[in-house]
């Protein structure tokens, strides 16, 4: 971590981490309004109703990640510009995410037609107020120029638009091995309790080296690197993909859905945190309060049909509906009428069709050296090219009813996904 001072220095006590420096800069940035939202939104949504410990934030992980990246820049050898930039785009790269963090991120694509990584471009670029409620003070863009940092150049890194003058900088926050997820994978793992997603970051940030603009690893930090597929595979499977975790998701995008008024109305709820959202969904009434408090309640929809295997066609038509969410929202309707439960006591899961088609995450550019040279060992047929691959859900799409309802749904919703289509 550099050592030059640069006027108040303060510490934080991270659990996964320890003690994190924060100055100049990353210190004018944590006391931003739009930062400080993130202590308001779970970092792993509503998988503490599975894993009861699972209550850490967006802000903690955004620490975790500035902390990761401030090893990485002096492990590369950065000089205090690039160590600074990249150090700005950790801290502020979850700066755009809705409440409940990647639960609303289909629902916040329809209604706004982005990601949060765009509404985090926007709050750092543009001085975006709506994403964080307003407020006085700075923007983020006014801190960033204050210090010499150009609002563009990290907005770059946050949200990636095209080629990027310095693409290191990139790969340290995008990449199948990257500050992101060196961070949220230990931290995940510590909160849930799931021990068997840990990973040896100690190893892996101990052995990282750059290659013509690209991350790369010593070739004792090997196994590291295989250990880190392995903690990557489970905890995809056995927390994120949870089948419960997942019943309380798509009750949650449900509940957004059905607002009087929506998706206009959902607009204001996607700024805020989460609680919120919650209360406003209590506040709107009808079937939206009744599934939030089913939430609060931990009174969450059961999965009674799911498919491992579709036929092209069936493949084809859920596809379909997870692209047209309101043709999805209307099938829905259909099958609650048929099982004569009330809107939303029907929901589809069709997360599995896009984790089974996974972009963003080239395995087989991870490079390792090997004998003076880089090798690629994630580019030929292997055991851990199968384990980088593997889908993180075996589950292509799902059906979740209303519990009141799961005896009438397993003997009228058909077995097969055509029969929901």
């Amino acid at each position: 971590m550099p050592t030059k001072r640069r006027g108040p220095r303060k510490a934080i006590f991270d659990p996964v981490h320890g003690v994190i420096a924060l100055e100049g800069v990353s210190l004018d940035l944590v006391g931003h309004r739009a930062f400080q939202r993130l202590w308001g939104i779970r970092q792993t949504g509503l998988a503490h109703l599975v894993f009861p410990g699972a209550n850490h934030t967006r802000l903690e992980h955004s620490l975790g990640v500035y902390a990761v990246v401030r090893i990485m820049a002096e492990r590369l050898g950065l000089d205090d510009a690039s160590a600074d930039r990249v150090a700005a785009g950790g801290l502020l790269h979850d700066l755009g995410h809705t409440p409940l963090s990647h639960t609303l991120e289909p629902t916040l694509r329809e209604v706004e037609g982005v990601g949060h990584e765009a509404r985090g471009r926007a709050a750092i670029v543009d001085g975006a107020t709506a994403v964080v409620g307003g407020g006085t003070g700075p923007s983020i863009a006014e801190i960033l120029e204050r210090h010499g940092i150009a609002p563009k150049s990290v907005a770059e890194l946050v949200d990636p638009s095209g080629a990027v003058p310095l693409p290191l900088l990139r790969a340290i926050l995008h990449g199948a091995i990257d500050a992101d997820r060196i961070d949220y994978l230990q931290r995940d793992a510590y909160y849930t309790g799931v021990a068997h997603g840990a990973i040896d970051a100690v190893r892996l940030l101990d052995t990282v080296r750059a290659t013509r603009s690209r991350l790369v690893f010593a070739e004792k930090g090997r196994h590291a690197v295989e250990g880190f597929l392995v903690g990557r595979a489970l905890m995809y499977s056995s927390v994120y993909y949870h089948k419960t975790v997942r019943a309380a998701e798509v009750m949650a995008q449900g509940a957004v859905e059905r607002l009087p008024g929506y998706p206009e109305v959902a607009r204001p709820l996607l700024d805020g945190t989460d609680a919120d959202l919650l209360v406003g969904l209590r506040e709107a009434g009808g079937r939206s309060a009744a599934l939030a408090l089913g939430l609060l309640e931990r009174r969450l929809h059961k999965r009674v049909v799911g498919w491992r295997k579709l036929t092209r066609s069936e493949r084809a038509g859920l596809r379909r509906l997870a692209r047209r969410p309101a043709e999805r929202r209307a099938r829905e309707e259909e099958l609650a009428d048929r099982i004569g439960a009330p809107s939303g006591g029907v929901l589809f899961d069709l997360a599995g069709l896009e984790a089974r088609e996974p972009k963003g995450e080239d395995w087989s550019e991870v490079g390792v050296a090997e004998d003076g040279r880089i090798v690629h060992p994630f580019r030929m047929p292997s055991v851990w090219r199968s384990l980088a691959l593997r889908p993180p859900s075996v589950w292509s799409a799902s059906v979740y009813v209303d519990p009141r309802f799961r005896a009438v749904a397993e003997r009228r919703i058909g077995r097969r996904a055509a029969d929901v289509l």
